[in-house]
């Protein structure tokens, strides 16, 4: 009995939806070292005076490590600032975000502090931390959720045999299955990035971004919640174009603070 007891409850942990969490550590240090190589010379070293050697790719992923932390400003302020939630048929405005505020209000609060000369180091740096996975996270686009299902984290599936949930797998079991480090998969779509593509790519405004994500959105629930190589071979591309985008558009923000 107590056997058949553990095995029910390891079976509830393994199938239990996480919390959001964004795409996993690889998708976020590839769009961060993505940007690194198109930053303008003003904006790497602003870059480099508030986060001395420590590169984008590190700093990509330091808002998810602090998940964990204890302390209510990361258990409830900070939790909101990695989504938005978006109804189907509409765009993203601001007037749509609650009253904690999302991964928009949060942005735009991390631009003032990266402008203002008066911030302290330590702001300077969470907020450019910060910002540089915010920018990541509105590219995947279950992070531009729909009402009622804390995006697709309620959404049970089973990938190549493994339960788990549809969120999870576009966070990081369609990337980490591509069995590439993160300096690998920067450069396999470094070589994807025409110049014609980062023009027209190179938008900084995060409602372009958030609407992209949430029409993609609509695609993306499977028929059948046994999801496969079938599932990897149609989405594949969409991950990858999402990720390329997502380096243009934190190397174009962080430029525009710097002009």
């Amino acid at each position: 009995m107590r056997t058949k007891i553990l095995i029910a409850a390891a079976a509830a942990l393994i199938t239990a939806p996480i919390p959001a969490a964004a795409w996993g550590p690889t998708g976020h240090r590839v769009t961060a070292q993505l940007a690194e190589a198109r930053l303008t010379p003003a904006a790497r070293a602003h870059v480099r005076a508030i986060l001395g050697s420590e590169s984008l790719a590190e700093a990509s992923t330091w808002p998810d490590d602090q998940r964990s932390n204890p302390d209510p400003f990361w258990q409830k302020t900070a939790s909101p600032w990695h989504y938005v939630t978006v109804p189907t048929g509409q765009g993203y405005t601001t007037a749509l975000a609650p009253p904690e505020g999302d991964a928009v209000t949060a942005l735009t609060q991390f631009r003032a502090t990266l402008r203002d000369p008066h911030a302290s180091l330590a702001d300077r740096q969470r907020a450019l931390r910060f910002a540089v996975h915010i920018i990541g996270d509105l590219h995947q686009p279950l992070h531009a959720g729909r009402p009622g299902d804390r995006g697709g984290n309620d959404v049970a599936v089973t990938w190549m045999g493994r339960p788990t949930n549809l969120h999870a797998v576009w966070d990081s079991a369609m990337i980490d299955d591509r069995q590439l480090s993160y300096t690998e998969y920067t450069a396999f779509l470094a070589r994807t990035i025409t110049p014609e593509r980062a023009r027209a790519w190179a938008d900084a405004r995060p409602a372009t971004w958030i609407n992209e994500s949430a029409a993609l959105r609509e695609t993306i629930y499977p028929a059948e919640p046994a999801m496969g190589f079938k599932y990897a071979w149609l989405h594949r591309g969409e991950v990858d174009t999402r990720l390329a985008m997502a380096g243009v558009r934190i190397a174009a923000w962080i430029n525009a603070l710097w002009r």
